[in-house]
């Protein structure tokens, strides 16, 4: 299992207008190439008008596999760059789709890669992206006189507190990147000097909202 990735926030759509063009791109969450290949047909048949559907999609934890089509267009110029744009911001398990209503004015070949990739890079900015990480959840026992001294602690960590009970004494449930989850009860272990019961549950992906270092329309 991958210790993290990254993909889209969520499902949606944007639009740009170049030279009276209308590009409207339009992101999917898909996990094999059936469902990416069943989106591309529905935007299609949804835009059945537009001069183009250009589309593009990753899929597999490695990207294994990776497909693109220019649909009409001049090729290299509209597939291609879109594939560009979701590998270059390391994403799995998305699909593309771009469609292109005409506006009368030619770009050229070097203007339609550069409005395709644009218009990608605009979607994702406006759907937002994400990091999942592979999180351990693990339980940590304590009494009442502790609580303070583990909120502290949490609050000043990369670890994340999913959930407090309270009983007889004090439940605490925290996320821990799986790597890092025996440094994690180590340090547990020292400030509490070993007044601590540890259960580990479920590990499983957990989903943040990240921001790239560059603009995401730059690209």
């Amino acid at each position: 299992m991958l210790e993290s990735y990254f993909t889209i926030h969520s499902d949606g759509e944007s639009e740009i207008e170049i030279k009276k063009s209308r590009f409207i791109c339009s992101l999917k969450r898909a996990y094999t190439e059936d469902e990416a290949k069943d989106f591309i047909a529905q935007k299609k048949k949804e835009h059945w008008k537009a001069n183009h559907n250009c589309s593009a999609f990753v899929i597999g934890e490695k990207n294994d596999i990776q497909r693109s089509s220019d649909d009409g267009e001049p090729s290299g110029t509209a597939g291609v760059p879109m594939l560009e744009v979701l590998k270059k911001q390391e994403l799995i398990n998305v699909a593309a789709v771009v469609t292109r209503y005409f506006g009368g004015t030619k770009l050229g070949s070097g203007g339609l890669i550069r409005a395709y990739s644009h218009a990608v890079s605009h979607a994702l900015g406006a759907v937002g992206l994400v990091e999942g990480k592979l999180q351990q959840e693990i339980r940590l026992t304590i009494s009442y006189p502790n609580v303070g001294s583990v909120q502290n602690f949490l609050e000043n960590t990369p670890y994340t507190l999913k959930e407090m009970i309270y009983g007889e004494q004090v439940e605490v449930f925290c996320l821990v990147d799986e790597p890092k989850s025996d440094e994690f009860m180590a340090e547990i272990l020292d400030l509490l000097n070993g007044q601590v019961t540890f259960k580990t549950g479920e590990c499983s992906y957990h989903e943040l909202p990240i921001i790239k270092k560059e603009q995401l329309d730059d690209i």
